[in-house]
């Protein structure tokens, strides 16, 4: 079954970003000299802005200019991404997205960027996995009987998810084809409003990121049932991961990363990658990302270039098979 959601007027209106304004000449020497725009591809207090928003601060701190952030959403954060993609490689227009840069290239048609050739990689920043729900009057407690409940009655358990593409999503239908079952993704715009629906009993179970779903699970108004990382939540130690289950390689996070223009000076990249990693390795900053939902990668270039070729690749998969389009 495809998904197909007319989008090809925004995308289309993304290029007219395309038209980059003449900058200073790139200088690595005395960098930053002058305010710093970072552009957050998504709508201002959602996983992606929080994450560029603690970066901005501590960034501004260790390098001695101010980081401003800009949120820029739109057409599943391609407006943003590609007003990046266009801007001058001077250091001074950066980008702190999600796993959207890895998912879009194959969920759309058509992106108006190379996530390839467009971009040099900064850093992977952080991490969230996400976590399967459900309400505690469904009677579910279990993947096992979340599974033997959509094959005992095929297509009408439904689950929500943060919308078409999102990592909660394709963490729902990998499972799908891992396990030749049929269940309804009934998608929202967001995961707060996937999360408030499983809450309400909208729909029994869910797929959401952990900061999302955290603090209902938490309180005991939601029921984990797993997490989608490699290690089991720190605080949730007795929700298994989908590994443990047996689902082998079974990881689907939302990761978040900075990136720059290509043709950045390696020397301008060097040096944010450097404060990025420093200040992700500060205790205190460590702690603070985890209390709300995220655990540190820290990771430079070299890590996020490996990561953005492997996930392409591995969503790509999941989307073809799941038979997912967006126009």
């Amino acid at each position: 079954m495809a998904y197909k959601f007319t989008r090809r007027s925004v995308l289309q209106g993304a290029l007219a970003f395309g038209a980059a304004l003449p900058g200073r000449p790139a200088r690595a020497t005395g960098y930053p000299d002058r305010p710093v725009k970072i552009i957050a591809p998504f709508a201002a207090g959602g996983p992606s802005d929080i994450t560029a928003r603690l970066m901005s601060v501590k960034l501004g701190d260790a390098l001695g200019q101010t980081f401003v952030i800009e949120n820029r959403p739109g057409a599943g954060s391609n407006l943003g991404t590609v007003a990046v993609a266009r801007s001058a490689p001077d250091g001074y227009t950066l980008l702190i997205t999600s796993s959207a840069f890895v998912v879009n290239p194959s969920l759309y048609k058509q992106v108006p960027y190379d996530a390839f050739k467009d971009f040099a990689p900064v850093a992977e920043l952080d991490t969230s996995p996400n976590v399967f729900i459900a309400a505690p009057a469904s009677g579910i407690t279990s993947i096992k009987e979340m599974i033997a409940r959509a094959k005992a009655k095929p297509h009408e358990l439904s689950y929500a998810h943060a919308g078409l593409g999102t990592t909660p999503h394709l963490a729902g239908e990998l499972l799908k084809i891992i396990e030749g079952v049929s269940m309804t993704p009934v998608p929202y715009q967001g995961g707060g409003p996937a999360v408030q629906a499983v809450l309400g009993g909208t729909v029994p179970v869910g797929c959401a990121s952990l900061p999302g779903a955290h603090p209902s699970i938490k309180s005991g108004a939601l029921r984990a049932l797993a997490v989608t990382g490699p290690e089991r939540w720190h605080d949730m130690p007795d929700v298994p991961t989908m590994i443990e289950l047996g689902y082998k390689d079974f990881v689907v996070d939302t990761f978040h990363c900075m990136l720059a223009p290509a043709g950045t000076p390696a020397e301008i990249v060097e040096r944010l990658a450097k404060a990025s990693i420093d200040c992700l390795k500060e205790p205190a900053f460590h702690e603070k990302l985890r209390s709300l939902g995220f655990e540190t990668i820290a990771n430079g270039p070299d890590g996020l270039r490996r990561r953005i070729e492997s996930d392409v690749q591995r969503y790509r998969d999941i989307i073809a098979k799941a038979g997912i389009e967006r126009v």
